[in-house]
């Protein structure tokens, strides 16, 4: 038994609500956010896997906690690549519970966060970059795993993506925060032709060292590569050529999906 609890705290780290439990708990919460408070879970059971619902317009995940999860909520340009519905209102519903075994186990994509962060020290899988264009937020690194993958425009949810602001050397890392196995990747590339182009060529690079190339279509349809198994940690997707036919600068993702199961 672990005891889990979930604060709103205002910018003062004053505490606004709070609800605790033992491997579960709901807290409602009754009233706006202002801008500078966050959410935390407090955890007793670190290094495990919890199923957290930050807001309840933002569905539920399977995450793995190291510590404890502090989330700033977002406000003005930095809630452009959410939901319009996401933190809004004066009503909201905050999950988090235990990961039961049986839910842990399952092959499964192991990139998915919706509630990924730039700050994000304890909460994986998490997405970085040594790019993101003028650092705005519809073009993120984190929006490469928040499982939207509308690719026909750019911008403001749902079209955010990762973009590259034209960087020959870019590249995107995924850090599982633990070992896993994985043997599939599913990519979506942006598709708001003309406006962008495309990547023809990829190399993915994984912790143990080794690598794979990944030949590339012109399409914002889901592009699937199988490869044999793995155990990594992290994994980087880099080196992009872009398709020289077209004359845009600018190729985007959509999303990464990485396949596989945990380590034994």
């Amino acid at each position: 038994m672990g005891q889990i609890c979930i604060k709103i705290l205002d910018g003062q780290m004053k505490t606004k609500a709070v609800s605790r439990g033992e491997n579960e708990v709901n807290l409602v919460y009754s009233g706006a956010y202002r801008e500078g408070d966050r959410i935390c879970v407090e955890i007793e059971e670190k290094n495990h896997f919890y199923v957290v619902q930050l807001d309840d317009a933002g569905g539920k995940a399977m995450l793995y906690l190291t510590d404890n999860l502090s989330y700033l909520l977002p406000f003005g340009e930095k809630r452009v690549n959410r939901s319009p519905k996401l933190f809004s209102g004066e009503k909201h519903l905050l999950y988090v519970r235990k990961a039961r075994d049986f839910e842990v186990v399952p092959y499964r994509n192991l990139a998915y966060n919706p509630w990924d962060q730039h700050e994000n020290p304890s909460a994986f899988p998490h997405a970085s970059a040594n790019v993101e264009t003028r650092g705005e937020s519809v073009f993120a690194a984190m929006n490469a795993i928040d499982g939207v993958k509308a690719a026909s425009c750019h911008g403001e949810w749902p079209y955010q993506s990762w973009g590259i602001n034209q960087r020959a050397d870019a590249l995107l890392r995924l850090d599982f925060g633990r070992k896993v196995v994985a043997d599939r990747i599913i990519l979506y590339t942006r598709a708001d032709y003309p406006h962008d182009n495309w990547w023809k060529q990829a190399t993915v690079v994984f912790s143990d060292g080794s690598e794979i190339g990944l030949e590339l279509k012109k399409t914002g349809e889901a592009q699937e590569y199988v490869f044999e198994e793995r155990e990594i940690q992290w994994l980087q997707l880099e080196r992009l050529i872009k398709g020289e036919e077209d004359g845009s600068p600018f190729p985007a993702l959509v999303q990464i999906e990485v396949y596989g199961r945990e380590s034994e």
